[in-house]
C-alpha cells in the first residue's frame, strides 16, 4: 500500500505543479511559443481546455485551473485515506486542508522554479529556452528587491532574499497550523 501512497501522491502532486507553473506563466505574461511553455500548455490542456469554457479567466489569473488544482489538493487525502484504510472521509475540513495544500505547493513550486533559474544562470548564461520562461516567471518578484539591494560585487542577491521570505512563509504555517502544516 505505501508504494500506491507515493505514486498517487506525487502524480497528484507533480500535476498541480504544472497547474501552479500554468496559472504563474500566464499571469506574468510568459511567451507561450517557447517549447517549455508549449509543454506545460499541452500536458494540462486536455482538462483545463473544457474548464474554460464554463469558467473564464479573472484578468491575469488563469481560474480554471486554479479551481482544477484546489480540487486535486482537497481530494488529495481523502483518496490517500482510502487508499491506505479503505475508508473516504468526506469533512468540510478538506476544503482548509486543501487551500492549505494549495499554499504549501505554491510556495515550493516559488522557491524550486527560482532555484532552477539561479543553477541554469551559471550553466547555459541564457541560451535555453526553459530559462528564458523561468526568468519572466521570477523577474516579477525579483526585479523589486534589486532595486532595492543593487547587486554587490556582481553578484545578485535578489534570489536569495526571495528564497528567506519563502522560508519565512513557511514558518509563518507552521505556526498558524501547528500539526496540519506537517503533514502537507
Amino acid at each position: 500500500m505505501l508504494t500506491l501512497t507515493f505514486l498517487v501522491k506525487t502524480i497528484i502532486e507533480l500535476y498541480v505543479m504544472v497547474l501552479l507553473i500554468r496559472i504563474w506563466m500566464q499571469w506574468s505574461r510568459c511567451d507561450f511559443y517557447n517549447p517549455f511553455a508549449q509543454f506545460v500548455v499541452k500536458i494540462t490542456q486536455p482538462i483545463v481546455g473544457p474548464l474554460r469554457k464554463v469558467i473564464p479567466s479573472l484578468g491575469p489569473i488563469d481560474t480554471s485551473s486554479l479551481l482544477l488544482a484546489f480540487i486535486l489538493t482537497t481530494l488529495k487525502y481523502p483518496v490517500l485515506l482510502l487508499i491506505q484504510v479503505g475508508v473516504l472521509s468526506l469533512d468540510p475540513m478538506n476544503l482548509l486542508v486543501g487551500v492549505l495544500s494549495l499554499l504549501k505547493s505554491a510556495g515550493t513550486m516559488v522557491f524550486w522554479v527560482i532555484i532552477a533559474r539561479s543553477l541554469m544562470s551559471w550553466i547555459s548564461q541564457g541560451r535555453s529556452p526553459i530559462e528564458y520562461v523561468l526568468i519572466q516567471m521570477t523577474e516579477p518578484m525579483m526585479a523589486p528587491i534589486r532595486r532595492i539591494l543593487p547587486a554587490m560585487g556582481g553578484i545578485d542577491f535578489s534570489a536569495m532574499i526571495v528564497i528567506l521570505i519563502l522560508y519565512a512563509l513557511n514558518y509563518l504555517g507552521m505556526d498558524l497550523f501547528p500539526g496540519l502544516w506537517y503533514l502537507l
